[in-house]
């Protein structure tokens, strides 16, 4: 058990509310059977409150550790909290398929809550990422009883950011499928692999063919990675009952959100507050400098979380935060802003590329096309931004990747005033290709007055035959959606734009060949021509903020 002067240093050095409960009671490993007899292995922590509600965590990842300090602040601040371990995880019976049962389950251990003395009849559920996924799962089922929800780091559907750009996020997907083979190794052992750096993932993410990759990574085949090698078209019917944004319409509790700038599911997540808000809803929505694993951001959710159940769920008095969207506006000068709704009110501005390296918002001129040429046998890598694994994530110095020859920079002067971009992101690129198979990866960085270059943002989209027109010259216009942001270019930094073939081993390689995605092994070098003429006018497109949002408290 943990101990109580620890739970009350955690609770004091995340400045959480003053503890309600004098006594926590702990039961663990309740077996609650599911329609189909499987057990599901689950903690409860008793406050000593007589008519507290309930709070529901479901989870593949445990429930000692963080989960047991989470279960335990919560449960003194007046809520009974349930942390249930997923089928096949953690003593649950059955196997672990991802998104398959949650629902089904969910609401079985629904129907078990409320035939416990202890119910009150109202509850509310918490979680960051997986942990989030088996909430939508349930919330359009879960009725009048389902008070309130803290979605964090997640979304209602993982489909698009698994094949974002319609390609496939290799080091997220991979990364995971090891980490969840990971937590049945002893502890030493994992640590030792860690300290070696991972030898065996880093092996298996630049492995070919793609249907060995879980092999070499974990030493055994995993099931959902192969599946979703096989179903990654756009129609492939095994994510029908796996995604859950088509009934995001249907729930009724308030649900708060909590994610990062360089989150893998930020896109998806910022379109599911978008579905709310279109329903009639009003959800709270944050957004800090954070990773999918950053300790800020656990911190963060942590405060919003039991504040956000205080209210909705508890009916307590609000802690005080009037605006319904927070961000953090990143780069020098920035800080935490308050908006009335996501996203902002922006004048969308166009950054042409020019010959020569330069960007810029005048007219393109005639000039002629930049030329890199794309091996997939010697991949333009992946640097920081949007990743599972937080070492790994967000800003970092693009200068090493920007010196490849793969890679084209174009480059703004220096700014005479600030630039603040606050919102939706995307590029439009004129290219001519040798290979019809290729990828267009586009990222946005600020110059610093030192020269390095920090990433902000970016995108990447698979093009294949017939997927977008071509002109008569051969050339073909790609839209890149790139990831959202709230950023400050400060005086005398530069924006740059970075246009390159792919970045491995964050998306899969393509391989130029068409071959599938599982089983490709032959690999296609190619030129690209990068036009940026008047006719063919390649840019950015850049929210510029048209207002000064209010300066936040925070």
């Amino acid at each position: 058990m943990l101990d109580r002067a620890l739970v009350r240093l955690a609770a004091a050095a995340l400045r959480l509310p003053a503890a309600r409960a004098r006594r926590v009671t702990l039961t663990r490993g309740i077996p609650v059977r599911v329609r189909d007899g499987v057990p599901l292995r689950t903690d409860h922590y008793a406050p000593d409150l007589p008519g507290a509600p309930t709070v529901l965590i479901r989870t593949p990842y445990g429930r000692g550790g963080p989960m047991r300090l989470l279960g335990r602040l919560a449960a003194e601040r007046g809520f009974h909290v349930v942390i249930q371990s997923c089928r096949g995880t953690f003593g649950s019976g059955g196997a672990f398929d991802p998104l398959v049962h949650e629902r089904d389950d969910g609401l079985d251990t629904l129907d078990w809550l409320r035939r416990q003395r202890w119910w009150s009849g109202a509850f509310g559920m918490f979680g960051a990422s997986y942990q989030g996924f088996v909430q939508w799962a349930l919330a359009a089922d879960a009725g009048e009883e389902l008070r309130a929800m803290v979605a964090v780091v997640t979304a209602s559907g993982t489909r698009d950011s698994t094949y974002a750009g319609d390609s496939f996020a290799l080091d997220t997907v991979l990364t995971w499928a090891e980490l969840l083979q990971a937590q049945a190794v002893p502890w030493l052992a994992r640590q030792w692999e860690l300290k070696r750096g991972q030898p065996r993932l880093t092996a298996a993410l630049a492995h070919l063919p793609l249907v060995e990759a879980d092999r070499v990574a974990t030493g055994v085949t995993v099931p959902f990675f192969q599946e979703w090698l096989r179903h990654h078209t756009p129609d492939a019917g095994y994510w029908r009952d796996r995604v859950f944004g088509d009934r995001i319409a249907e729930v009724r509790a308030p649900v708060t959100m909590v994610t990062g700038w360089h989150d893998i599911f930020l896109p998806a997540q910022l379109r599911d507050f978008a579905a709310l808000r279109a329903a009639g809803a009003h959800p709270r929505l944050t957004v800090g400098p954070w990773t999918h694993g950053s300790p800020g951001l656990f911190v963060a959710a942590l405060r919003d979380g039991l504040d956000w159940l205080d209210e909705h769920l508890a009916g307590r008095p609000p802690a005080g935060r009037a605006a319904p969207v927070r961000v953090y506006v990143g780069g020098a000068g920035g800080g935490w802003r308050d908006l009335p709704d996501w996203p902002p009110p922006s004048a969308p501005t166009r950054w042409h590329l020019h010959p020569g390296g330069g960007l810029s918002t005048a007219a393109p001129v005639p000039s002629t096309p930049d030329r890199f040429r794309y091996d997939p046998a010697d991949p333009t890598p992946s640097l920081g931004g949007p990743l599972l694994v937080a070492q790994r994530a967000g800003p970092v110095d693009n200068r090493p990747v920007e010196a490849r020859p793969d890679v084209l920079t174009f480059t703004s002067a220096p700014l005479d005033a600030p630039v603040e971009v606050i919102g939706p992101v995307r590029a439009e690129i004129h290219l001519r290709s040798e290979l019809s198979h290729l990828d267009v990866f586009v990222r946005l960085c600020d110059v610093d007055r030192r020269g390095r270059s920090w990433n902000v943002c970016d995108g990447l989209v698979r093009v294949a035959p017939g997927r977008y027109p071509t002109d008569p010259a051969g050339v073909v216009r790609v839209p890149v959606e790139l990831w959202p942001t709230a950023h400050r270019f400060a005086p005398g930094h530069r924006l740059r734009v970075q246009v390159s073939g792919g970045a491995h081993p964050r998306y899969a390689r393509n391989p130029g060949t068409g071959e599938a995605l599982g089983t490709a092994i032959t690999l296609r070098a190619g030129w690209r021509e990068i036009l940026h003429d008047p006719q063919r006018p390649s840019a950015v497109v850049l929210p510029i903020a048209r207002i000064a949002p209010q300066l936040s408290c925070r």
